[in-house]
């Protein structure tokens, strides 16, 4: 039990911080396309209140957890009103693509931030855990929602890139896109996506912060 409590303690605050700039990173670019539906229902916002789900990001992890070990959860989406985007096909591409360059950003702030406390010498362990968990929460997180399987944000992505015919076959998916997914995790398949990009993930976050590391250390 107290190591289940130390593990909520190091990623509670790395989870919300990239939860709530993730959903808010999307609102923030459907409002600068052209759709101010987010913006409106208060979701362009970074009071992580706003952004969580009851069910999603707090019951169904945390069960997961201690009855498993295994963690999934979701956060409130934000409403997106596409027809409204000024180029809906084009911008809704960026409008999904807001959110998991959001978690990057994160990962490299993160990373600087772990940088600065080897450079200050902070013996503590507890903040180093706790910048480690960000730049793993946070590239989870990028990985995951890049998955090219709608509604998540890579579907997004595919379905602005394919033709008007492919792309309407495709967007057909998302009814079912939550139950694959499900599907996917529980074989353990989405491992061999997810694993990859977050290792690329990681090492453009190391050379984008590769500049700050050399000054600090």
């Amino acid at each position: 039990m107290d190591e289940i409590v130390r593990n909520i303690a190091v990623y509670a605050l790395p989870v919300l911080f990239a939860i709530t700039l993730h959903e808010a990173a999307h609102a923030y670019a459907a409002r600068y396309f052209g759709d101010n539906t987010a913006y409106a229902q208060g979701r362009m916002t970074l009071n992580p209140i706003s952004h969580i789900d009851l069910f999603g990001t707090i019951i169904i992890p945390v069960a997961l957890y201690l009855t498993s070990g295994f963690v999934f959860g979701y956060a409130k989406p934000v409403p997106v009103q596409f027809g409204n985007l000024r180029n809906p096909k084009r911008d809704m591409a960026w409008v999904a693509l807001a959110g998991p360059l959001a978690n990057f950003v994160m990962a490299v702030m993160w990373l600087i931030f772990a940088v600065v406390l080897t450079a200050m010498d902070v013996s503590e362990d507890f903040p180093h855990k706790v910048a480690q968990a960000g730049i793993v929460t946070n590239l989870l997180i990028f990985a995951f929602n890049l998955f090219p399987l709608p509604p998540l944000d890579g579907g997004r992505v595919v379905t602005s890139m394919l033709p008007h015919g492919l792309a309407f076959k495709f967007a057909k998916i998302e009814p079912y896109g939550f139950f694959i997914l499900l599907a996917l995790l529980y074989f353990n398949l989405l491992a061999f996506w997810v694993q990859p990009v977050m290792w690329l993930g990681a090492q453009a976050v190391k050379l984008i912060a590769t500049p700050f590391t050399f000054f600090l250390t």
